[in-house]
């Protein structure tokens, strides 16, 4: 089979495990509270994500590293996925899930503006444009359609779902410059944000075991949206000639994600939802542009 080829078949793999993460979170709150979710999720993610590193061979990097690396690995474990998944699972606890995923998907416009503000990258015409599409389609969703009664359905929850955006731009920009093996050093993120996330759990009294809806939530999202499903997407990037040739399948995912959100969680999909989602997505594609 030729590099290519299989490429697609990765990054279609990834695809659809990220398309169904977004039930997966909304069935899964309903029976353990966000922050124990963030918790069991992480700890089944670390396991995963050692069996990978050892099957390998990689787990033997970690004797290169330096105590500045495991000082980065804490800062960005903090980042993610102690901080962007407690505040990600709270957007999805107070709103529907067509609203936190639509939502969460205008972080490629939040890294650009990172980019340009922290990184000082140049600011072109055509990257405003963009990203004024995109910020239209997030009001869009945010008032259901309602822009001229400016009525936010669900301040807390909008606020919070944008929150998890600001949070994952960052950890994209502090991540940029780490040289090391990027399965590794996933391991050893989520070791530190599953640490602070149990550390949290116990000191405030909350640390619990779900029921068994609960736990099977926490280890699907565990396996596939915090651990298979980044190692198939590196893997995507890595056989394919170039970025973009994968990378385009990313924009399927919030379309097949409303239809899984549907059929499962049983949301009506509202028209100001598929309206503003498509306002982001275009905004990101004028955005890719400017490249």
């Amino acid at each position: 089979m030729r590099k290519q080829t299989q490429a697609y078949l990765y990054a279609t793999v990834t695809v659809l495990f990220w398309s169904t993460v977004a039930t997966a979170f909304k069935l899964s709150l309903r029976h353990v509270a966000a922050d124990v979710l963030v918790f069991y999720s992480s700890l089944v993610s670390v396991l995963v994500l050692l069996c990978i590193t050892l099957a390998t061979g990689r787990l033997k990097q970690l004797r290169e590293w330096t105590a500045g690396d495991l000082r980065t690995s804490l800062w960005l474990g903090f980042l993610n996925p102690f901080l962007y998944y407690r505040v990600l699972f709270r957007a999805y606890d107070l709103l529907p899930a067509q609203e936190a995923l639509t939502l969460n998907f205008i972080w490629p416009m939040v890294l650009a503006l990172f980019s340009m503000l922290l990184l000082r990258q140049p600011i072109s015409v055509r990257a405003v444009a963009a990203m004024a599409v995109s910020f239209s389609g997030v009001a869009v969703i945010a008032t259901r359609g309602d822009l001229l009664g400016l009525d936010l359905a669900n301040p807390r929850g909008v606020v919070l779902a944008l929150g998890s955006t600001l949070i994952w731009a960052l950890y994209w920009i502090y991540g940029v410059k780490d040289t090391r093996d990027p399965v590794t050093r996933l391991l050893a993120n989520f070791v530190f944000g599953c640490a602070l996330s149990g550390g949290c759990l116990w000191l405030s009294g909350n640390l619990e075991t779900p029921s068994t809806p609960g736990l099977a939530g926490a280890a699907y999202i565990g396996t596939f949206e915090m651990g298979i499903a980044f190692v198939t997407w590196l893997r995507a990037l890595k056989l394919s000639r170039t970025t973009a040739q994968v990378g385009q399948l990313i924009f399927l995912t919030p379309f097949l994600s409303l239809w899984v959100i549907g059929l499962f969680v049983g949301e009506p999909i509202y028209p100001g939802t598929v309206a503003g989602l498509a306002l982001i997505v275009a905004g990101i594609v004028l955005q890719r542009g400017t490249r």
